[in-house]
């Protein structure tokens, strides 16, 4: 299924884009805000990350087409001490405007699912360091 984006109807043809290329889109715009840790993913796109194989951008998106519009949840890791409600406003406005930039797609409704939160890392000592 592919979104068709008609403004005239004498113009030279039609504009059809893809569900993926909208989660993409909006993956991205979401990756971007400040204190995104990071989007959720399968455990399968994970290894394929980590085995060096190709970074999936639309991992934690997912996209619907209703009658009514584009529908899209996201489901991200914060950073601690982020402000939730801030950063979700944030998240949604950064895809809603990405999105209208690139396409001109208006999205009807951006669900924030706050799946975890992740703390700084604690910087650790090797029993080499040590002067014993």
């Amino acid at each position: 299924m592919a979104l068709t984006k008609n403004k005239n109807e004498e113009t030279l043809g039609k504009i059809e884009i893809a569900p993926e290329v909208i989660g993409v889109i909006a993956g991205l715009a979401a990756a971007e805000v400040e204190n995104v840790a990071g989007m959720q993913g399968s455990f399968t796109n994970e290894m394929r990350e980590r085995l060096g194989g190709a970074v999936n951008h639309s991992k934690g998106v997912k996209i619907d087409l209703t009658e009514a519009g584009i529908v899209i949840d996201v489901y991200c890791y914060i950073q601690f001490g982020a402000t939730i409600p801030l950063l979700a406003q944030n998240i949604q406005d950064s895809i809603r405007e990405t999105i209208l930039n690139m396409t001109g797609l208006e999205v009807v409704e951006v669900n924030i699912h706050i799946v975890g939160v992740q703390f700084e890392r604690q910087e650790t000592i090797s029993f080499d360091e040590l002067e014993i």
